[in-house]
């Protein structure tokens, strides 16, 4: 896996010969990213490269794959999703790595069709942060540099687990949508959702009031079979805006009624307390076998911008993991499960985490 970053992405031809002549992989896939990190060490912006390599002794295997993205005819849209071409199947697969380019490929299209042909694979991944020179997709397949669509790997026989911080604290008290269509929720709790909404925010402490002056989120339960919900077990999402007459939200997801919904608010001290807890329970689902490595990908939003110091999430990863290998980039845009399917997030830190 490659991400590189600044005057790489001048020459990636001459950058991934490189790399070919020093490990000779046998697959190989990445992108450009504003930023990388690894090895305790986070290099948001500037010229670095982050090479991670992985042996898998014959027990396990790597297929790489690009994916575009095309529309065969009239312009896409939701009733004419584009036709996807070289997406990867997911049959027997243990987990998926999905790097995509902002501009020529939907994401949340692809992961919805991974999810409907393999439900229970958990894919992970970002979207790329940064292009080349000439303004063009900077996806590595092989020795190629791709111009469009998506790169990734498909695993099997390798143990991944998955792990999500989505760097947001749950507020309040749980509500149940009993009212909604499509984005938008009429009620909560059989009251109209604007009136619950500032009810629950009064009722907040005065330290959560202020996190909520700086951004509004609400969490969606994705899984309801639990008997009770976690910080993990919510997908975070904005609230968009509200219809003071009619009483309505509308959120940054389609909800529908019966869904257990809790306001959020980022917040750094939760985010870190959050990323090390998600990390520690990977550690304790492996029963103590070392962790042999970690792909990392870290909204392009978290960093100095969120932590007020550099390498947070580098360096928790270090700390948590027992310094195996790590490396990964900056994303526009991260994705791992929640819930056990996997969404497109923001100000989010992904982890695939690779048993020893």
């Amino acid at each position: 896996m490659v991400f590189a970053s600044g005057t790489h992405l001048a020459a990636p031809a001459t950058m991934l010969e490189g790399v070919h002549s020093a490990l000779a992989p046998r697959a190989l896939a990445g992108c450009g990213a504003g930023g990388v990190l690894g090895a305790g060490r986070e290099l948001e912006s500037g010229t670095a490269l982050a090479v991670w390599a992985a042996s898998f002794g014959g027990a396990g295997e790597a297929t790489t794959w690009h994916a575009t993205a095309s529309e065969e005819s009239g312009e896409a849209g939701p009733e004419r999703p584009p036709v996807l071409e070289g997406l990867p199947g997911l049959d027997a697969a243990a987990g998926a790595i999905v790097l995509s380019d902002p501009y020529s490929f939907p994401t949340e299209v692809a992961l919805a069709e991974l999810a409907a042909q393999a439900p229970a694979v958990p894919v992970l991944g970002g979207v790329s942060s940064a292009r080349t020179e000439e303004g063009r997709a900077a996806l590595f397949f092989g020795e190629e540099t791709c111009e469009q669509g998506a790169v990734g790997v498909v695993l099997r026989g390798i143990e991944m687990l998955p792990c999500v911080s989505q760097g947001a604290a749950p507020l309040g008290r749980e509500l149940t949508i009993t009212s909604a269509e499509g984005n938008v929720i009429h009620q909560l709790a059989g009251r109209p959702a604007l009136e619950v909404l500032e009810r629950t925010i009064g009722e907040l402490s005065a330290r959560e009031r202020v996190l909520v002056t700086a951004g509004l989120l609400i969490g969606i339960v994705i899984d309801s079979g639990k008997p009770e919900y976690e910080q993990g077990d919510f997908l975070v999402r904005g609230i968009l805006g509200a219809d003071r007459e009619s009483g309505s939200l509308a959120v940054a997801a389609a909800v529908h009624e019966g869904q257990v919904v809790r306001l959020h608010a980022r917040d750094r001290f939760s985010a870190d307390e959050d990323l090390r807890r998600a990390l520690r329970l990977r550690v304790q689902a492996l029963g103590g076998d070392r962790t042999a490595g970690a792909l990392v990908f870290s909204c392009n939003g978290r960093g100095r911008a969120m932590f007020g110091a550099p390498d947070h999430d580098a360096t928790a990863i270090e700390d948590e993991l027992g310094r195996a290998p790590a490396a990964g980039f900056f994303a526009a845009g991260e994705i791992g499960p929640v819930g056990g399917r996997s969404f497109l997030h923001g100000f989010t830190a992904t982890v695939a985490v690779f048993a020893g």
